[in-house]
């Protein structure tokens, strides 16, 4: 049923009771208010007072003199004071300030009210009372001393006739709730406007390919393709190099990313911060637009002897829709109209359709044991990170049996297992702890020896299709890695992650002190929304004296 208007839900007006009564109940009433207002006339008119002296009269018209001079068009407010219901506590002489000062938080609200409701003559009496009340208070706290009785009585007066008008135009307490709850309400649906545009604005912005990239790519894809030496750097690698990429004593690093400067920055402080970037290898895969310039990049700059291997996604042909639920769903127009338009009358959140979920390289870390099948353990990275310390200790961590090492995320509850996955079904309710610690991607031991052993891929894959409907999380690659993963995560030093650089502020303490910081967020620091603050520890990383960058970042 429809709800009535707020109007309708008041009680009769005056005029309705009044049209109501019996003729002669009306006839009465009407006779003893001519009476009442004859009897007022007669006194008003009357004689002054004979026991006021000359004096007092003179003080008496010096302070009209001095009254607002909107007051002074209301004749009849001299009058009624009288009959006002003031309290003695308002009245007293013994509390002048407080009293001014009551008065004025009681007036700046009827001000509000007043303003709303287009009575702008009575705002602008109330404002005028207002400034007053505010001048008797400044002058006395700037001589230190009190209000005094003589100068405080007639403000509180003028202003408790004001505040009596107020309730004769009906802004009561109750009305003046209910409009400035009113306001409120409008502000917090403004304010949660804007900041909807802010958050649909900023995934834009992070999703957007900046110029400089896209200038860097194109120009790196024209070098390899007109320099043989860059691709003869790739196809003629010494048995030595081929060797270290199966050698399971060297430190094995994996980034999956389409993102050619990002991943030369992750690279870079890896290799600067490292005692031995002799033994450390790097595995980037990437996609066919991005394989070339990749390529390019890495032939033309050594990083202190990092070895650096470079596939392409679409290489690996065994990752089809036959085999990847993920790619299969993909296939399916339900889908797609999930992630694109969205389902129902209400859109799927922009967060949710950003690229990187539909991206095969952001699912690509749940297969990682069989694209290196000679490897037993792997640091997995994500491509906006920044490593400040040596990691080489990563490789010797006891992870008790466990397939990964990773940093949790449980020190509120906005980062538990229930903000991530939908509780409210059976089978995640049957089998996950809701208050269960979520972890992060981004800087993660992986024991690919235990993973082959407990099939973690296996176990991926079953979450992933009873998800085809997505009723049991939303996207992204977290919640089925939660899923996956339960049970199987050796909790790690924080000091290894330090998350958050792309969306809040960290304490600088811990990012002084973090292994590895995450840019996690639409912050990221190759863009222009950015945050300032932490810009310089990615930009350090940047080799903006390279011919390439200069070309494509410094014009």
């Amino acid at each position: 049923m429809r709800r009535r208007p707020f109007l309708d839900q008041r009680r009769p007006s005056f005029k309705r009771r009044w049209q109501q009564r019996p003729w002669w109940v009306r006839l009465v009433l009407s006779l003893l208010l001519a009476l009442a207002c004859v009897l007022l006339l007669a006194v008003l008119l009357g004689s002054p007072d004979p026991g006021a002296s000359p004096s007092t009269s003179t003080a008496s018209s010096g302070s009209e003199a001095t009254s607002s001079p909107l007051l002074r068009q209301r004749s009849y407010l001299e009058g009624i004071t009288d009959a006002l219901n003031m309290t003695d506590e308002m009245m007293s002489s013994r509390s002048f300030s407080r009293q001014l000062m009551d008065q004025i938080y009681l007036a700046k609200t009827y001000l509000v009210v007043a303003k709303e409701a287009n009575n702008l003559q009575f705002a602008a009496e109330l404002s005028a009372q207002v400034r007053r009340a505010q001048s008797i208070l400044a002058h006395a706290a700037a001589h230190g001393g009190t209000v005094m009785e003589q100068e405080a009585e007639k403000a509180i007066r003028d202003m408790s006739v004001l505040l009596f008008q107020a309730q004769q135009l009906r802004y009561d307490s109750g009305i003046t709730i209910m409009k400035l709850k009113g306001q409120i309400q409008s502000l917090e649906e403004k304010s949660k406007a804007e900041a909807e545009k802010s958050t649909k604005y900023g995934q834009i912005a992070a999703e957007e390919l900046p110029k400089g990239l896209y200038c860097l790519g194109v120009r790196l894809t024209m070098e390899w393709f007109k320099s043989p030496e860059l691709q003869r750097k790739f196809s003629d690698r010494s048995p030595a190099v081929q060797s270290n990429l199966r050698d399971s004593n060297l430190y094995h690093f994996c980034v999956f990313s389409d993102n050619i400067l990002a991943v030369s920055v992750v690279v870079n402080s890896t290799a600067i911060n490292s005692k031995h970037p002799e033994k450390i290898v790097f595995h980037l895969v990437t996609d066919e637009l991005n394989y070339a310039p990749m390529r390019a990049w890495f032939a033309m700059n050594d990083y202190r002897g990092v070895t650096v291997e470079i596939q392409k996604v679409e290489d690996f042909t065994w990752l089809n829709a036959s085999y990847v639920p993920v790619l299969k769903q993909l296939q399916n127009a339900a889908t797609q109209k999930f992630y694109f338009s969205g389902s129902g009358n209400r859109g799927t959140p922009i967060k949710f359709r950003n690229p990187k979920y539909l991206s095969m390289l952001n699912h690509l870390r749940f297969y990682i044991p069989e694209i290196y099948p000679e490897l037993h353990k792997v640091v997995f990275l994500d491509d906006d990170i920044v490593v400040q310390k040596d990691l080489s200790e990563l490789f010797t961590i006891n992870l008790n049996g466990n397939v990964m090492g990773a940093v949790e995320t449980c020190m509120e509850t906005f980062h538990r297992f229930h903000k991530y996955l939908n509780h409210s079904h059976p089978l995640i309710r049957a089998h996950f702890d809701p208050d269960a610690c979520g972890w992060a991607f981004g800087m993660n031991v992986l024991d690919l020896i235990e993973w082959r052993n407990k099939n973690v891929t296996g176990i991926y894959h079953y979450w992933q299709e009873r998800n085809a409907d997505h009723t049991l999380w939303k996207l992204g690659s977290l919640p089925p890695g939660l899923l996956a993963f339960y049970g199987l995560v050796e909790a790690l030093d924080p000091k290894w992650h330090v998350l958050g650089l792309g969306y809040t502020t960290v304490d600088p303490a811990t990012v002084k002190e973090g292994a590895v910081l995450h840019y996690n967020g639409n912050m990221k620091p190759w863009l222009k929304i950015g945050m300032d603050k932490y810009k310089g520890f990615w930009d350090s990383y940047v080799d903006y004296s390279h011919p390439l960058i200069q070309q494509c970042f410094m014009r």
